[in-house]
């Protein structure tokens, strides 16, 4: 059988080039390290390094080379459960969160105070990226406009939060007040966000519809677009929540009939057992989202 310390061991000669670095390195005696080789070497049934004396550095064998492989790998993994199992066991321990702008800047900060104010010992970690496919690698949650499936072979249970209706955003006096109508958009100057996400659905629903608007400019930043509507350059059309706390100076037009909302859920990987820091997100961020529902 081959020990996870003996193939940290082997992991620890073939990078350093010397069993003595190597014992420095583990915080070992020479011997020991020598000791632990001769074992690997015996299950391995071979010798795993050369060793031709003196200064010169050792050299992995063939045999070694395989182990070697096989061996990183096996402690990548050892590390991982580790890992995974101090998450899930240590309330106050860590989070890792995928999240997106609105829900950063309008969601997040009330669960994040509350999770602090619940384990005042937590880290929460926040990776902020706009995709089409959410990547839930190395996440507990993720915040995502859309049910999505994972990548690959990778399955994900997914929470609905929240609907996030589309408004037209202008300047005051450029439209008159009350809702417009979807139809009004098409050969209409906007400025836009990409075309991927919640904004890839509208422009769908839009030339479903016979509506082609005219695009002047897209950024992914909600502040920028919103800087380009106060300069005149051309209205928006963007998710209420996006809007918000930021509407100061912009009148916001109901679209009649309505456009699809933009749909904000929470994913995780299916057949996870959520540790009681990310189950207790979920209880957060479920409440949070049903007065934010209110509010939109």
């Amino acid at each position: 059988m081959y020990e996870l310390r003996h193939l940290a061991t082997l992991v620890a000669v073939a990078d350093e080039g010397s069993f003595g670095r190597a014992a420095t390195k583990l915080g070992y005696t020479q011997s020991s390290v020598s000791q632990q080789i001769a074992v690997l070497e015996k299950a391995a049934g071979g010798a795993v390094f050369d060793r031709p004396g003196g200064p010169k550095p050792v050299r992995i064998t063939r045999l070694g080379a395989v182990l070697l492989d096989h061996g990183r790998e096996l402690l990548r993994r050892a590390d991982a459960m580790s890992d995974a199992v101090e998450r899930f066991r240590a309330g106050d321990g860590r989070i890792d969160i995928g999240t997106f702008q609105t829900v950063s800047n309008v969601l997040l900060p009330t669960v994040i105070r509350e999770l602090h104010e619940a384990h005042p010992g937590c880290e929460i970690r926040l990776f902020e990226e706009e995709t089409d496919v959410p990547d839930l690698t190395g996440l507990d949650l993720m915040f995502f406009d859309g049910p999505a499936d994972g990548p690959g072979d990778v399955d994900i249970d997914h929470l609905k939060l929240l609907d996030d209706p589309h408004v037209l955003v202008a300047r005051p006096g450029d439209f008159p007040p009350g809702p417009v109508a979807p139809k009004q958009l098409d050969r209409l100057p906007i400025v836009a966000h990409p075309a991927i996400c919640d904004q890839a659905n509208v422009e769908r629903f839009l030339a479903q519809q016979g509506i082609r608007p005219e695009f002047v400019f897209r950024t992914a930043g909600n502040e920028a677009l919103l800087a380009m509507v106060r300069a005149g350059l051309a209205p928006a059309v963007m998710p209420l929540l996006a809007v918000y706390p930021n509407e100061a100076g912009l009148a916001l037009h109901e679209f009649e009939p309505a456009l699809p909302a933009r749909e904000i859920y929470l994913l995780w990987q299916a057949g996870r057992t959520h540790s009681p820091l990310a189950a207790h997100a979920i209880e957060i961020a479920r409440r949070v989202a049903a007065d934010l529902d209110q509010v939109s």
